[in-house]
């Protein structure tokens, strides 16, 4: 088959070299979508060679191609569809990547609903939009809770000052800390690593030993500790 115009870079080039432009999308990686492969078969009708038209049979065999390019985009999309709204009330992480810095953050919590947007599925979470192949993470329940609770844990225990920096004025948060592990389940702590554990153990002896240096008036004992050292 001749074609008297070429098709380059999206674009109907004529024979002086100057370029027109085309409707012609392509996706991302160069992937031709089915409204892009439509429109190169539409062009390549339009411009062939009078005097060698394009045979019947390999029109036939490009339409059926269309056919076969639609019909899986159309799966594709159905199979999204479907695991979105599978997610509906389930716990997930989303990664979204800035298109304007690269940076990249996360945002996790229960998906609400699904939404279908100009082409795309979102999912609600925590009153935002997010697109599904920002998805990362799918887990139960309990997973969930034990992940979110044992970062919060660790970043509590990281943003307190080190052992040599330590004061009574801390005493308060190690407490709260404490309170919060012991009423933690085995399987919520073994989301705990074992370098935030030692920290915090450091850190409770650390605070028993400024209570011994410094006992609360009053109180008729000589320390008061301000939690139990966990294991």
């Amino acid at each position: 088959m001749a074609i008297i115009q070429q098709v380059e870079d999206g674009k109907l080039v004529d024979q002086t070299g100057s370029a027109t432009s085309s409707k012609t999308t392509a996706k991302a990686g160069g992937e031709l979508d089915k409204e892009a492969f439509l429109q190169l078969l539409v062009a390549q009708m339009q411009y062939q060679d009078p005097l060698e038209p394009t045979d019947n049979t390999e029109y036939i065999s490009q339409l059926a191609t269309f056919s076969q390019l639609e019909e899986t985009q159309n799966l594709n999309q159905t199979m999204t569809e479907d695991a979105a709204y599978n997610l509906v009330g389930k716990q997930v992480i989303m990664k979204v990547t800035n298109s304007q810095t690269g940076e990249t953050s996360y945002a996790s919590g229960m998906v609400d609903y699904v939404l279908r947007q100009n082409g795309g599925v979102y999912l609600s979470i925590n009153d935002s939009l997010y697109s599904i192949e920002d998805l990362d993470t799918v887990a139960d329940g309990d997973y969930y809770t034990a992940s979110i609770l044992a970062k919060t844990f660790s970043d509590e225990v990281a943003a307190l000052p080190s052992v040599d920096q330590l004061t009574l004025s801390d005493e308060a948060k190690l407490s709260e800390l404490g309170s919060v592990y012991s009423n933690m389940t085995d399987y919520q702590k073994g989301f705990l690593s074992e370098d935030t554990v030692n920290r915090f153990n450091e850190l409770v002896n650390k605070m028993a030993e400024l209570r011994k240096e410094h006992p609360v008036e009053g109180s008729g004992d000589e320390s008061e500790e301000p939690t139990e050292e966990v294991e």
